[in-house]
C-alpha cells in the first residue's frame, strides 16, 4: 500500500466520483455502511457491477472491506470522507453551458 495526500487525493476522489454509480455508492457509504448485495439493491445494478465499482473504490484507498462474519460490510475508509462529501453538496456552481455538458464533461 501507498499513502497519498494532496493532489494525488484529489485526483483519485475526482476519478472516483466521475463515475455516477460510484459516485452513488459512496454518497450511500457516507450515510452508513452496507453490504454489497443491500447497495446492489438500492441502487438497481447488478451484484456483478457493484462488485466491480467497490473494487475500484477499494483501490482508490476511499472504502474498506471489513469482515463481519459470513458477510463483507463496506464503509468510507476515513470518516472526514463523508463530511467532504456533505460539504460538496452544499456547493453550488455557475457553470458555462458553452464549456461543460449537463453531464460534467467539457466540451472542446
Amino acid at each position: 500500500m501507498e499513502a497519498l495526500t494532496s493532489a494525488p487525493v484529489l485526483a483519485r476522489f475526482g476519478y472516483a466520483v466521475s463515475d455516477p454509480t460510484r459516485a452513488r455508492i459512496l454518497l450511500a457509504l457516507a450515510d452508513a455502511p452496507s453490504y454489497p448485495s443491500d447497495l446492489a439493491e438500492s441502487l438497481g445494478v447488478s451484484r456483478q457491477n457493484m462488485s466491480n465499482h467497490l473494487s475500484c473504490l477499494r483501490g482508490c484507498g476511499l472504502v474498506v472491506a471489513v469482515p463481519d462474519g459470513r458477510r463483507t460490510r463496506y464503509e468510507l475508509a476515513d470518516p472526514r470522507l463523508g463530511h467532504a462529501i456533505g460539504d460538496l453538496l452544499g456547493v453550488v456552481l455557475a457553470v458555462d453551458p458553452a464549456c461543460c455538458a449537463p453531464d460534467g464533461t467539457c466540451l472542446p
